[in-house]
């Protein structure tokens, strides 16, 4: 029974989030959803798109009541039969913040910087949570300031790899391979992941990211093809190129078909372990005591 008003409140609470963000996507300041920089005197100047109600605040309202669920499943007896509060509102709050993050970068290409702070606020809540509820992934003898250490060093770190990443890129490439959005997205769900799960972020994330990028692959081969066919059919090749050219270039970037976003697949991976952190603790622990790394 027990379980049964659990997953009840999880589906009502998805479900009122998940509306709520919808709603509030609609209300952001328009200079949250645009590059840095950008203006409306600009010339490749696009108006951000918004959630809709259908489909965008369908898929919210599902996302969320379906974490919600599966962290009833898998941190129940950690922390509703153990209660402990602090780490039940993490994911609370998390859940819809990273739903936005989604989002948001699905429709704009862009992480607000807002969106990152409060994910950053959510970790600071989630450090208190392991100070004063206790961590599973520490011992009791472990030092009280080791949980600290262990989200400050996971965030600097995962946000400082995506930064090098992002200036060897632009300076041995002259091109952005990773923005600047993604690493402070990294570096506030570091805080919140820790540096065991951190590990479990960065796999999901390329994993996931991986199997999106085959159909997109195989629809960017066919599109290119498609198009030198209907090249080498026009009267005049190179005029049909170069017009062409002159077509795509006019693209905003945000509507890209060959762009990636990859913030979607960072705030899945930090998503995924929040709401299993018991089951890759149960995993991973025999291999974090072989190596030496459990304190």
């Amino acid at each position: 029974m027990t379980l049964v008003l659990c997953i009840a409140g999880a589906i009502v609470l998805g479900a009122g989030f998940g509306l709520l963000i919808t709603w509030l996507f609609g209300k952001f300041p328009e200079s949250w959803l645009q590059d840095y920089g950008v203006k409306e005197t600009d010339p490749d100047y696009r108006v951000s798109k918004r959630m809709r109600w259908v489909p965008e605040g369908v898929i919210a309202c599902v996302i969320c009541a379906v974490c919600y669920i599966v962290a009833v499943f898998f941190c129940g007896n950690s922390y509703i039969t153990t209660f402990k509060p602090l780490h039940l509102l993490v994911i609370v709050l998390l859940i819809p913040a990273l739903v936005l993050v989604m989002m948001s970068d699905k429709l704009n290409r862009i992480i607000p910087d807002q969106f990152s702070v409060y994910i950053a606020l959510v970790g600071v809540v989630s450090t208190i949570s392991d100070l004063t509820e206790g961590s599973i992934w520490f011992s009791a003898d472990a030092k009280w300031y080791m949980p600290l250490l262990n989200k400050i060093i996971a965030s600097v770190v995962g946000g400082g790899v995506v930064w090098l990443i992002g200036v060897v890129s632009i300076t041995f490439f002259g091109k952005e391979s990773i923005g600047m959005g993604d690493m402070r997205l990294l570096f506030a769900t570091g805080l919140i992941t820790g540096c065991y799960g951190i590990i479990v972020l960065i796999y999901v994330a390329i994993f996931t990211a991986l199997i999106w990028a085959i159909p997109l692959l195989v629809r960017k081969r066919k599109r290119i093809r498609a198009e030198e066919a209907m090249i080498k059919a026009s009267d005049d090749p190179r005029k049909a190129r170069l017009k062409l050219q002159r077509e795509k270039a006019k693209i905003h970037f945000a509507e890209d078909p060959d762009y990636m976003a990859f913030g979607p697949f960072l705030a899945l991976g930090c998503g995924v372990f929040c709401i299993m952190e018991p089951f890759f603790y149960e995993r991973m622990i025999g291999t974090i005591t072989v190596l030496g790394v459990h304190f």
